[in-house]
Parts: structure tokens; C-alpha cells; sequence
């Protein structure tokens, strides 16, 4: 009886090894691992904008708790070419965003509540404390690296799904 404690703590070790388990879980694994954005924590999802019959497809973020919208992308050093943040809106209002604390520069796209990009904040500076403004109320805001908008094309009345 004095074994079976041992016994056990030897079995949630190996339980815990890296090398423990098959294939098929250690692949379940990092497909759980892979809605989570590593840096963050926070959800990844797909999105997908179309530009006159063009879609492009972005892997964001998401940003839903107040917390996690007023943390943003501050204090991010980089972010991949077709990498994201959305900040979903409830209900949709006029929004204004500005880069306090945020390092690199940024493409802030206002989404109205037809699923259209309203505006577009272009490169904006990184510590600015100006405010980035939404033409309308906005039913999300995307945020892409700075120029990457102009990069593909898109712009206002491109449709923006997630």
C-alpha cells in the first residue's frame, strides 16, 4: 500500500511528458492550441474581406471583454502579414481608437452594421494619443498591420466577414 502513492505520482509524470501519448492526441492538442493566439491568449478565427470579387483571407484575434479592447495590440512588437485584431461592438456605436502604448503602426478599419468597412484610419502612428475616429457607428474594428490595407486594395464598401 505504501507504493501506491509513488505509483501514481510516477504515472501523472509521465502522463505530463511531452513524449507521452500517440500521435492522434498530441495533434488534438495543437489544434486546440492553435485558437489561441500564443502571445495574448485570446481566440483566433478566421476573416475574410472581399475587395471587388476578391476575398482575402486574415487569421485575428479577438477582443470581446472590455479588458481585452483596452489592452489591444499594446506593447506587440510585430504581427504577421495576414494576421489581425477584432474588437466586436454591442451594440454598434461610433468608436474612437487611438495607438497609447501600441509599437507597431496600424490599419484601423471601422465595420458598420451591414458588414462594410465604413473607414479606414490608415499607418496610424505608433504612441499617438489622437483619436482614430469611425464615420457611424461601428459594429467591429479591425486592426491590420500599417499599409496592409492599401498593400491589397481594400477599402471602403468591401464586405468584411468573420
Amino acid at each position: 500500500m505504501r507504493l501506491l502513492p509513488i505509483f501514481l505520482a510516477a504515472a501523472v509524470l509521465a502522463a505530463c511528458s511531452p513524449q507521452a501519448g500517440n500521435a492522434s492526441s498530441s495533434g488534438a492538442a495543437s489544434q486546440a492550441e492553435g485558437t489561441r493566439h500564443p502571445v495574448s491568449g485570446l481566440e483566433v478565427i478566421p476573416l475574410t474581406i472581399t475587395h471587388d470579387g476578391a476575398s482575402h483571407a486574415f487569421r485575428v484575434e479577438v477582443a470581446r471583454s472590455e479588458a481585452e479592447q483596452a489592452k489591444g495590440l499594446m506593447f506587440r512588437t510585430g504581427m504577421g502579414a495576414d494576421e489581425g485584431m477584432i474588437f466586436p461592438r454591442e451594440p454598434a456605436a461610433p468608436a474612437a481608437f487611438w495607438m497609447k502604448n501600441t509599437v507597431i503602426p496600424l490599419d484601423i478599419i471601422f465595420i458598420g452594421s451591414d458588414g462594410r468597412i465604413t473607414n479606414i484610419e490608415a499607418n496610424a502612428e505608433p504612441y499617438s494619443l489622437t483619436p482614430r475616429l469611425s464615420q457611424g457607428a461601428a459594429a467591429a474594428v479591425l486592426e491590420l498591420n500599417g499599409g496592409r490595407a492599401a498593400e491589397l486594395g481594400i477599402g471602403p464598401g468591401d464586405s468584411v466577414a468573420w
